[in-house]
């Protein structure tokens, strides 16, 4: 009898609590948005397995020697997974469109103002019974307005670790939300005829250009915002590998084979913050209601800027580009184009929207430098 009591104590049966259980279930609701919905996949479904595994009692995934918890040590708390991933996502940016219009490194800038709405709204639910944010906590969660992962995740591993879990889940679903979330947004903020508004095609740009813009950020941060080169510094690296045209198996690597890996742990290790004694709290449905505010003072502050720049254009602005300054590449640009081919079939703008787009990546790690500097 006593052997069959060992023997049942020592199954995950006996020592399931509602929590793991409701996290779990977390965990696939993830993996089902990823299969089914194909909500951010290549994240989502690695979050959402590793949700599971961190749940499952007694198998020690997230204690010391176990799997998750060497993943989450030497790709999170180190910080090598998100700066891996950003020089991955600079080997796949074109700076083109940005350095054809210049004026849109400003969309990029005001789409990040839902990061300073979302610090000041992270600090009022202080005053809410149950919510307890710090400083550094709640410059972890604004993050999420700027609608980058890696960025997120950066900052919440040097601010906020406690708060990993729920701020990266809460970035990367509504950056799969994108397409549902910012149309009704945009929409919103423009007249019809905004939406019909045809852009001049953009100028060709030298490869020159290309190949000095990289190290020119590069300088820029270094000299002003230091705090911020080692995400900036990454995505640099990333984008001369690219633009450079001698080291093509670097980029290629850099875009396929090391992002690809790297984005596995990524996952991994973020599911793995997703116990239920970490994620189960008041707090955490705080920080979800934060990172939708964010995306839509985001999403409006962008197109509200670019109604501005219009006023003030000799060439014609549509202001649905300002949208795409959150920083979710490519997939805000994308939707910018299709919002605008919705009202109007011979509106193209998703080399229009990319400019901001990849300002906006710029501008979120700029963010995070300076809620690092000023909070860290």
């Amino acid at each position: 009898m006593e052997r069959l009591l060992v023997l049942w104590d020592s199954t995950a049966i006996s020592a399931f609590t509602w929590g793991q259980a409701a996290m779990m279930a977390v965990g696939a609701l993830l993996l089902y948005l990823a299969i089914s919905k194909k909500f951010e996949p290549l994240l989502l479904l690695p979050i959402g397995f590793g949700a599971i595994l961190a749940n499952i009692p007694q198998a020690g995934f997230n204690e010391p020697g176990g799997l998750l918890y060497y993943v989450y040590y030497v790709g999170i708390e180190t910080g090598v997974f998100p700066l891996l991933i950003f020089m991955g996502v600079g080997a796949m940016t074109d700076f083109g469109p940005l350095l054809a219009n210049p004026r849109t490194l400003l969309l990029g800038a005001a789409a990040q103002f839902g990061i300073f709405a979302t610090l000041l709204g992270a600090i009022a639910l202080n005053f809410i019974p149950g919510f307890n944010f710090s400083l550094a906590d709640a410059s972890a969660i604004a993050i999420i307005g700027g609608a980058d992962g890696p960025t997120a995740i950066f900052l919440a591993s040097r601010l906020s670790p406690d708060l990993l879990g729920a701020i990266a889940v809460a970035a990367y679903s509504y950056m799969a939300l994108v397409p549902i979330i910012q149309p009704p947004i945009m929409k919103l903020f423009t007249t019809e005829a905004e939406r019909k508004i045809q852009m001049e095609q953009l100028r060709p740009i030298a490869r020159r250009e290309k190949i000095l813009f990289p190290l020119a950020v590069l300088l820029l941060t270094l000299l002003f915002l230091p705090t911020a080169t080692p995400l900036v510094g990454m995505f640099c690296l990333g984008n001369l590998m690219r633009e450079a045209g001698v080291v093509e198996r670097l980029s290629k690597t850099a875009q396929n084979e090391l992002i690809n890996i790297v984005t596995i742990f990524l996952g991994l290790a973020v599911g793995s913050k997703l116990s239920a004694e970490e994620f189960l709290s008041v707090q955490t449905l705080g920080i979800l209601v934060l990172g939708a505010v964010a995306f839509a003072v985001g999403t409006a502050s962008g197109v509200l800027m670019a109604k501005v720049l219009a006023k003030f254009s000799k060439t014609p602005i549509n202001p649905l580009i300002g949208a795409a300054g959150v920083s979710a590449v490519p997939m805000a640009a994308r939707v910018v184009n299709k919002v605008g081919l919705e009202a109007n079939p011979q509106n193209f703008l998703l080399m229009h929207a990319m400019g901001p787009n990849v300002a906006g990546v710029l501008g979120s790690a700029v963010a995070a430098g300076i809620l690092l500097a000023l909070v860290g």
